[in-house]
């Protein structure tokens, strides 16, 4: 019996799927196993895997099209059977406005800012092609228009959604501490000198010093439920990760007992694999912290919107050398301004005070990251 394949949940906040690519056609048999198309949700770009052998039937979302989940994806069924029947009972014309067009004139849309809506297309079926889209640019050139208009991203959706809840149903407060990052830069320094292998980061040692200082302050690794509040046995760090079309939040499981080198290589790997959009699912999720540094962009300080069921977020700025005052003397040295955003319906101001002075000791004296 042929079976009706739906678009599926792929992410706990996946709404809308986008079909990136189908990796089989119509008529061709499919084993168990096999991947039959490449699915775009609102974090990350997934494989659909065929769960026992059939043929490829019916695709009922092409290849750029996107629809909400539960929408019909394709049917699978056995070779030559007639489907027809099932197309009719199960009411194939989904409910939702398709946009058929080309990849050059949707790519040439997406750069110009323009609304497909206002599109009609004049290729094969009403599909929009370049020369429509350009048509529309000439006959608009004189409307001078002060903004361009682009469509939200699934990903943006689901960011303004999160922070939106984020700020209406956790208190946030913020502390702020500055740290001197002499030791940390000779530390790095000194492990760096081993040209066969990579590089470490400062974000690196960040990691790995926030999640010793959660070990000294595990009230810190917690979560605010309706009836009661989640301490967290395993220290998870979120890492916040700049995409072109927003934030994602790949995560390092159990941080505080791996090695500065393998929290080091993990972090690469995932943010490379955000940003080719090659990510599961099961990677962005489970955090219980989260860091997020804009030092790197120049950002002197700032403060971040928690990432729940995170209890805090770590946002780091940039090392900036300045004069300081070491032992009643004016000298040169680096700081970085560190600010902890809490969410006070569990951590109190001392809590989140001396998470602060435990991160701070351990990035002054940073040997202590090393063991």
């Amino acid at each position: 019996m042929a079976e009706v394949i739906f678009m599926p949940r792929l992410s706990d906040t996946m709404v809308v799927g986008t079909v990136v690519k189908w990796q089989k056609k119509i008529g061709e048999k499919i084993l168990e196993g096999d991947i039959i198309a490449e699915i775009e949700t609102d974090k990350a770009i997934q494989e659909l895997e065929a769960e026992y052998n059939s043929t490829l039937l019916y695709i009922g979302i092409k290849e750029g099209e996107s629809a909400p989940v539960n929408s019909v994806l394709a049917i699978l069924g056995s070779e030559n059977e007639d489907i027809s029947s099932l197309l009719k009972q199960k009411k194939i014309n989904n409910n939702y406005k398709r946009i058929f067009i080309s990849p050059l004139a949707k790519k040439l849309a997406f750069d110009k800012g323009i609304l497909l809506d206002n599109i009609k297309g004049t290729g094969i079926n009403g599909r929009i092609i370049k020369k429509d889209i350009e048509r529309y640019i000439d006959n608009n050139l004189d409307d001078k228009k002060s903004s361009n208009e682009v469509n939200h991203s699934n990903i943006r959706k689901i960011i303004s959604k999160r922070l939106i809840n984020s700020k209406i149903e956790s208190p946030h407060y913020s502390l702020f501490i500055e740290v001197i990052m002499d030791n940390l830069i000779k530390l790095r320094d000194s492990i760096n000198e081993k040209k066969d292998l990579d590089k470490i980061s400062f974000n690196d040692l960040i990691v790995k010093a926030s999640a010793l200082a959660i070990k000294e302050n595990t009230k810190i690794n917690s979560s605010w439920t309706e009836k009661s509040i989640l301490y967290h046995n395993k220290i998870n760090i979120g890492i916040a990760v700049a995409l072109e079309d927003g934030l994602i939040v790949p995560v390092i499981n159990q941080v505080d007992e791996k090695s500065l080198r393998q929290i080091s290589f993990e972090i690469k790997e995932k943010v490379i694999k955000a940003k080719e959009k090659k990510i599961k699912s099961n990677e962005l999720e489970g955090s219980t912290f989260t860091v997020s540094n804009l030092g790197m962009f120049g950002i002197d300080s700032f403060t971040s919107i928690i990432n729940q069921p995170n209890s805090c977020i770590l946002s780091v700025g940039s090392i900036k050398k300045k004069p300081i005052i070491n032992n009643d003397k004016i000298v040169i040295g680096h700081t970085t301004k560190f600010t902890l955003t809490c969410d006070h319906r569990i951590i109190d101001g001392a809590v989140g005070s001396d998470y602060l002075k435990s991160l701070k000791h351990l990035l002054q004296e940073p040997l202590n990251i090393m063991i």
